[in-house]
């Protein structure tokens, strides 16, 4: 008997194990969409935050234009965040994912003209140029996740699927986090540096552009899949507007969306005032990442098969708040490399996780809405929070008199970054007290694909909305 994903009068073009050719376009899909294309964008994103100091005096720059070089992928994403989620819904995933690959392999050659043009008067505008091409398109690449597991994969698989397209985010950040500490020792390895980042961009952009064939499969692997962005794209934005839990879930998961890429991008400044090297910088970065990434895989697994979407997350970033004042009490003191190792660890280990099941948790509380504009607006939320918040730490650091312990080399007095650190811990704690306090949804994609109907949601018994969750399916 054929192992069919859903029932289809159809069975060779429904069931991905008897369709080969359907397979090879999932299997596709899914690796340029995923581990191979998703990664370059934080690559570039923040290959000069791990080495910032290197780079500012190679160039002869100042702190402030390098943070820009990172600041201006929350700056880039904010008008241009609700263009790429009309192109997701309306053009459609391949458009979007070959788009994105182009952009960013254009972006990463941009940024190398600097090293290999001699005489160039302002290599900040390079470097500037190549960047702002990279944030258009992780714009493009970002909010695809919702999208291509709704579209792609079962009801029990969506969360799971989810989870791995998202964590090539954090993937390709944990690569820029260890491999541009390890490549630039000093001014002259940067080209290197910049010729290596180039190199996965370009075979994203080849894999993108002569592997991916369609944006849909031949049949849907569920009825939420059919039903897909069933709302026009302005119609779409005006209904979550005037959905309070997702404004709620949109405006606190976004904040914390802003929170980890301050502290992406911030993390060597701020280790290397309190006397910490580039590279255990670096390191705890990918600790970071890497406890992100299990937390991630564990929770999709458990998500997907108990349909706990509320639960999952208010946990989770309750845990996420204990880890960040963690971090801001322990990062201020010096010889701590154990705690910091096992603070960066838990952090990632819990707000990392959460970010697929909050992003799917978001298109079940928005649901007929499309799933591009649904995730699409929490993260153009989150880089707009993410800006304001990054711009404000950096503005409340103080310089230090006593430098003496300092490992920063970029020539300028280290910086106090005290307030700043509990400031974020103070957010951090603010969004998850609310979201554990005011939101609650039902579950509108299972419910639809369950036979029942958005409109009768409330009828369920119990008090509130999210008293009725749907019960896991096999």
């Amino acid at each position: 008997m054929c192992p069919c994903w859903v029932v289809s009068p159809r069975p060779a073009q429904a069931c991905w194990h008897c369709a080969p050719q359907a397979g090879w376009a999932r299997a596709c899909r899914s690796l340029v969409a995923g581990p191979v294309l998703t990664p370059p964008g934080p690559q570039l994103w923040l290959s000069f935050a791990p080495v910032a100091d290197i780079v500012a005096e190679h160039f002869g720059l100042s702190m402030e234009q390098i943070n820009w070089l990172s600041l201006v992928y929350l700056v880039v994403s904010i008008p241009f965040g609700v263009a790429a989620i009309w192109v997701l819904d309306s053009v459609g995933l391949r458009g979007a994912t070959i788009l994105g690959a182009w952009l960013n392999f254009a972006g990463s050659v941009l940024r190398i003209v600097p090293c290999v043009a001699a005489g160039t008067r302002n290599p900040f505008a390079f470097l500037m140029g190549g960047q702002s091409l990279c944030a258009l398109a992780q714009t493009l690449v970002i909010f695809s996740p919702a999208k291509l597991a709704a579209l792609w994969f079962p009801d029990h698989q969506r969360a799971t699927a989810n989870m791995l397209a998202t964590m090539s985010n954090p993937l390709g950040i944990l690569v820029a986090n260890v491999l541009s500490p390890a490549l630039v020792k000093k001014g002259e390895d940067i080209p290197l540096m910049l010729g290596v980042y180039a190199i996965p961009a370009g075979v994203a952009c080849l894999l993108s552009t002569t592997c991916l064939w369609e944006s849909v499969p031949p049949t849907p692997p569920s009825a939420g899949a059919a039903g897909s962005t069933s709302e026009k794209f302005l119609d779409g934005l005006k209904l979550l507007l005037r959905n309070k839990a997702y404004v709620i879930l949109a405006v606190c998961f976004g904040g914390g969306i802003g929170i980890f890429s301050s502290f992406s991008a911030l993390l060597e400044q701020i280790l290397c005032a309190s006397g910490y090297s580039s590279g255990f910088a670096g390191l705890c970065g990918a600790l970071f990442i890497v406890f992100g990434i299990l937390g991630a895989l564990a929770l999709g697994l458990y998500v997907d098969r108990t349909k706990h979407f509320t639960e999952a997350t208010k946990i989770s970033l309750c845990l996420t708040s204990l880890a960040c004042v963690a971090f801001a009490l322990v990062s201020r003191l010096r010889g701590q490399t154990l705690a910091l190792a096992a603070t960066c660890s838990l952090l990632g280990l819990f707000g990392f996780s959460v970010a697929p099941v909050a992003t799917e948790l978001a298109v079940e509380c928005s649901f007929p809405v499309g799933e591009g504009a649904a995730a699409g607006l929490v993260f153009v939320l989150g880089q707009a929070e993410g800006m304001l918040i990054m711009t404000v730490l950096m503005a409340l650091t103080v310089r230090r008199s006593e430098p003496s312990f300092s490992t920063c080399v970029h020539g300028e007095d280290p910086l106090d970054w005290t307030v700043s650190l509990l400031l974020m811990a103070g957010l951090c704690t603010l969004f998850s007290c609310i979201v554990v306090l005011f939101f609650h949804t039902p579950y509108r994609r299972l419910q639809a694909e369950s036979g029942r109907s958005p409109a009768t949601q409330n009828a369920c018994p119990g008090t509130e909305d999210w008293a009725c969750p749907p019960k896991a399916t096999a």
